[in-house]
């Protein structure tokens, strides 16, 4: 019973004790939920960190542990989206000043069964719908509940439900037409 108060007790952001009630209740979701969008550990690290910093900044005073949550979940869900789309520009940006050579290399034909297995895994969590992609995130790699992800997301459960049925049978097409060898 005392847990289930301190989760309603309200928490400031810029009060020590309060801030690290915060970070060590959420930093390791907030990674992994970074780190599945951006698929970089350090830049994962780096925009879980500043989502909690920015809490501290705004001087945030949440009514419970679970509010704080949502809105740091927010928070670095919309950072780490960003984050893609800035560095898919800069890719693009790269690529086509060095397009002016045309040549091609063997050596990214040969690479190992695994990597492949994982690059083709990741491009295909990367052909998802924003919407789907987003659901998967939260539930496999943020480790959440359906009520959770709905309230982060301003959904209702059951459509949680129908987005996550969606995209794991949409993640089953788009491997299955790569013909990924996946292990048991």
């Amino acid at each position: 019973m005392d847990g289930q108060t301190d989760n309603l007790k309200p928490l400031n952001a810029t009060d020590p004790q309060d801030f690290k009630t915060i970070y060590d209740e959420t930093m390791q979701m907030l990674f992994k939920i970074s780190y599945r969008i951006v698929n970089d550990e350090e830049a994962a690290e780096d925009l879980a960190h500043d989502s909690l910093i920015k809490a501290n900044e705004k001087c945030l005073t949440f009514p419970s542990l679970n509010d704080a949550k949502f809105w740091l979940i927010r928070v670095v869900k919309n950072a780490s989206l960003n984050y893609v789309k800035r560095k898919t520009r800069e890719r693009k940006a790269y690529e086509k000043a060095l397009y002016e050579d045309h040549r091609s290399y063997d050596s990214g034909e040969t690479q190992v069964l695994q990597q492949e297995t994982v690059k083709a895994a990741q491009r295909a969590l990367d052909k998802l719908p924003p919407k789907l992609k987003e659901v998967l995130v939260l539930a496999e790699y943020g480790d959440m509940n359906y009520k959770d992800i709905g309230k982060v997301l301003g959904i209702t459960e059951g459509n949680v439900k129908v987005r996550i049925f969606r995209a794991r049978n949409q993640l089953e097409k788009i491997l299955g037409a790569e013909n990924v060898f996946l292990p048991n």
